[in-house]
């Protein structure tokens, strides 16, 4: 699942759903919003980040990323606000807005973002947005990152071979029983095995 203030409280010991099938499935990591452009924390991050880990939920942060922003600025606010544990999924940058920009100054300024938060993290940061985002305007340029692909309601996730994703976004309307709220809910591109090889070390 991922989370932010728009979830209010959640409680992470009681994350399964149900599926169509009337299965049930435990979530067993979630994404959590850290930052939103050069100054805002999101007020639920500490104590989400915190909840997630005691109940033993892989926890991984991302960044809301604002084109028309300073890319340095942003990238400080995301790691003085997080401080990733061995563990942790990596780093996420979600850019789903090209705002005022021409394609080749956002590609430029993104990248600008996404080599500060290597630096600091010495880890590939994953990165977020519709399926037609990533088509028009990531793709190409960072090819050789992993996304998190935001795509709706379909039996299966279908893209260019040249993107590699880690993450789908499936459904923006997930019922879980550890929130009161209706939730997005993602599967991971993988096995265990796979999923544990990606993880902070």
């Amino acid at each position: 699942m991922d989370v932010s203030r728009w979830q209010d409280e959640v409680d992470f010991y009681k994350l399964k759903t149900k599926t169509l099938d009337n299965d049930t499935l435990v979530f067993k990591f979630a994404f959590i919003k850290a930052t939103e452009g050069v100054l805002l924390e999101d007020p639920m991050f500490e104590d989400n980040w915190e909840n997630a880990k005691d109940a033993k939920i892989v926890r991984g942060a991302y960044h809301y990323y604002i084109p028309s922003y300073d890319p340095k600025k942003q990238a400080r606010n995301f790691y003085t606000s997080v401080k990733l544990q061995r563990g942790d999924l990596p780093p996420v940058v979600d850019i789903e807005e090209i705002g005022k920009l021409k394609k080749g100054e956002l590609v430029k300024n993104l990248k600008i973002f996404i080599a500060e938060i290597e630096k600091k993290y010495s880890v590939k940061p994953i990165i977020y947005s519709n399926i037609s985002f990533i088509e028009d305007y990531l793709a190409d340029d960072f090819s050789n990152y992993k996304f998190w692909i935001a795509h709706y309601y379909e039996d299966e996730l279908i893209v260019e071979s040249s993107i590699k994703w880690l993450f789908w976004q499936h459904t923006d309307k997930a019922f879980v029983f550890g929130s009161n709220q209706l939730i997005d809910a993602n599967v991971f591109n993988g096995n265990e095995a796979d999923f544990k090889k990606i993880l902070i070390r």
